[in-house]
């Protein structure tokens, strides 16, 4: 998941500027407040360079497989879980 804001661009003013920023932390609020319908991950050939704890990933299970084949992973307990 990822957001889409808007560029920045060159502000004629302080209050320019600081209209952009707040329509950006607007936007920001409001996906954490409402959400979205689906998520969607983005399938991964190879493991995350950076492990961390509690990522969740969906893997090829051909050129990467964690451990049971194609699907969705979480990373938590130094190892993947697949989660279906």
């Amino acid at each position: 998941m990822s957001l889409e804001y808007d560029l920045p661009r060159t502000f004629n003013n302080f209050d320019e500027m600081r209209e952009w920023v707040w329509n950006q932390f607007k936007r920001t609020e409001e996906e954490f407040n409402q959400g979205r319908e689906a998520h969607y991950l983005k399938e991964l050939h190879e493991e995350p360079n950076k492990l961390i704890l509690g990522m969740t990933v969906l893997a090829d299970g051909t050129d990467w497989n964690p451990g049971s084949g194609a699907g969705v992973y979480s990373y938590y307990g130094g190892a993947w879980h697949k989660l279906g």
